[in-house]
């Protein structure tokens, strides 16, 4: 499993993280054989969220289910975020506090590795997330920050105030919804790809050393539900992911995992599957390096133009 330091921190991270945002339902072995294949396959980040189950319900089943020692805990990286209510956004200080007390609760431990703001606020005030941020940091209740699906704007509007690093956003990607690459590749076309829907975002999230975390690494985006296995909509992709896969020994799974661990940014895929083998075959992406013309031929098959 392939590392790197998460954003400009000290905290080495793996290039796959597993999202637990679909356990509620699970007994507490399922939960316990899912994380234990992701350990295996050194996946050690977990990323939760309070909105996940609805109030802290995904947080407490893991919580419940795996019980990890001090020793235990200290060998993995928990993530979760917060600021979705319901129908509307929250990034006030007391929901802040008043969330990662719920999750540390939930999760039964001391502290959270990683908070991230999970959908902007429109009615944010800095002066309140950094207000929570400091507390929580000197509290040693969060240990680093980030932020989830924010745009070049908001991440700046939120460093002019806040002291802490703001490590990472986990913005959707995935190779059929790949708009924040695409638009890059057709820049200066009379062409609908070459619209600009993301304001720079990737780039701009490498000029600041901050993570991309791509969740929903196999959605389509277009609510069609998951491109892998789909030739009805999909069958180019799904032929160059087969002959890839195939050529490699693994799954298209890894395949279409590691189109997203290859790019320069040094990303990270989040996945959201509950099933041991599908965490298996994905993180077999994390070293696969795809030849550069492999990559723009997942490119092209998904749908994108290379001028």
């Amino acid at each position: 499993m392939r590392t790197f330091t998460l954003g400009t921190s000290g905290l080495v991270v793996p290039n796959i993280v597993l999202g637990l945002m679909r356990i509620k339902d699970k007994s507490d072995a399922q939960i316990r054989e899912l994380v234990s294949t992701a350990l295996d396959e050194g996946i050690t980040m977990f990323d939760h969220a309070d909105i996940y189950g609805t109030d802290h319900a995904c947080e407490a089943r893991a919580g419940r289910a795996l019980g990890w020692s001090a020793a235990e805990r200290e060998q993995v990286v928990l993530q979760t975020k917060c600021g979705i209510r319901f129908g509307w956004f929250d990034f006030s200080e007391k929901h802040i506090l008043d969330s990662v007390d719920g999750s540390l609760a939930a999760l039964r431990t001391d502290y959270i590795d990683v908070l991230l703001l999970h959908r902007p606020d429109a009615l944010v005030e800095p002066e309140e997330v950094a207000s929570a941020f400091d507390r929580l940091s000197a509290s040693g209740k969060v240990r680093h920050f980030g932020v989830s699906n924010h745009t070049r704007g908001q991440l700046e509007l939120l460093r002019a105030t806040v002291d802490q690093p703001l490590l990472a956003n986990q913005l959707q990607l995935s190779l059929t919804h790949g708009h924040m690459i695409a638009e890059g590749v057709a820049q200066n076309m009379q062409h609908e790809q070459s619209v600009v829907r993301t304001d720079g975002v990737l780039d701009y999230c490498r000029l600041t050393s901050t993570t991309v975390q791509a969740w929903s690494p196999y959605q389509s985006g277009d609510g069609s539900g998951p491109f892998i296995g789909n030739r009805e909509r999909y069958a180019e992709l799904n032929d160059v992911l087969d002959r890839l896969a195939a050529g490699y020994g693994v799954s298209p799974d890894a395949v279409a995992a590691a189109w997203i661990t290859r790019h320069p940014a040094n990303m990270q895929v989040v996945l959201g599957t509950t099933r041991p083998e599908r965490v298996r075959a994905a993180a077999a992406g994390s070293e696969l390096g795809l030849g550069r013309e492999e990559w723009y031929e997942l490119f092209r098959a998904a749908g994108h133009i290379v001028p």
